[in-house]
């Protein structure tokens, strides 16, 4: 039988024991996929003794991806890329690491918005460390301009170097003029959610009758953001699709089978609690 886990702290919000349990249950495998909480302080040890350990391997979560990255010198070049991992497994008794979000971002577009792979202009609403992913998946994706719109200009100037000559970086304001030529806007930032001044959710109007609109937040499922663009008529992408598929690399690293992403499944996720 074999074991994986998913690790963060705290962890009992994580519904990835719910998705991979689906998964092992749906193929009938004789395997486990066990929520393990792990304090800072002691995550650079437990790290170190997986390779002995009863797992196969397991996703890490908050606090935990940017350690992962410095601690794991086997990662591949999403994981480079990104700067976090958030994939481990066991490989000829070494320890190594991936990111597999700016997979899932992808395939989630490729299942309800197949066309976003023709767009050439996209605009990424946030710089932080959920973004990096989301600007990977893009240059991967061959997209021409990147723009990176934030609050805090210089953390959109950082990612804009990090990246390359594809991508720009800009202040909040500029995400209304942005919006004209823009094929695909992404939100990573929390704009409009409980906390947020509501005033600052951007004016949408300028964007193209055929733009496509996605956030890679999926709780709400329907954001404010996703709100403001359907009201439009925009077509729209929630972010839940992206967390049933960044699961899919890992579960078959561990499992040895490449698991499906279905109706079935997104309904399983959204009635757990």
């Amino acid at each position: 039988m074999k074991h994986a886990f998913v690790t963060g702290w705290p962890i009992s919000h994580s519904k990835s024991p719910v998705l991979h349990g689906y998964w092992l249950e749906k193929y009938n495998i004789q395997g486990s996929y066990d929520a393990v909480g792990v304090q800072p302080e002691a995550f650079p040890d437990f790290l170190n003794q997986l390779p002995e350990s009863r797992f196969v391997g397991g996703n890490i979560t908050l606090p935990h991806k940017e350690v992962a990255y410095s601690s794991i010198a086997n990662r591949d070049q999403a994981a480079e890329m990104i700067g976090a991992i958030n994939t481990v497994w066991i490989e000829d008794g070494q320890l190594k690491g991936s990111n597999t979000d700016a997979y899932g971002f992808s395939a989630n577009l490729d299942d309800f918005a197949g066309s976003w792979r023709d767009g050439k202009i996209a605009t990424v609403i946030g710089a932080g460390g959920a973004s990096r992913a989301i600007i990977f998946a893009l240059i991967e994706a061959g997209y021409q301009q990147i723009r990176i719109a934030n609050r805090t200009l210089s953390r959109a100037e950082g990612l804009m170097q990090h990246f390359g000559d594809k991508c720009s970086a800009h202040g909040w304001p500029e995400i209304e003029e942005l919006c004209h030529d823009t094929d695909l806007l992404v939100n990573t930032s929390s704009v409009g959610m409980a906390g947020d001044d509501t005033t600052s959710l951007p004016n949408l109007d300028a964007l193209p009758e055929n733009a496509l609109v996605t956030d890679i937040v999926y709780t709400p499922l329907v954001t404010p953001i996703l709100k403001r663009a359907d009201d439009k008529g925009l077509k729209t992408v929630d972010g839940l699709g992206m967390l049933l598929h960044q699961a899919v690399p890992g579960f078959e690293k561990w499992f040895g089978v490449k698991p499906e992403v279905t109706t079935a499944l997104r309904e399983k996720i959204l009635e757990a609690k």
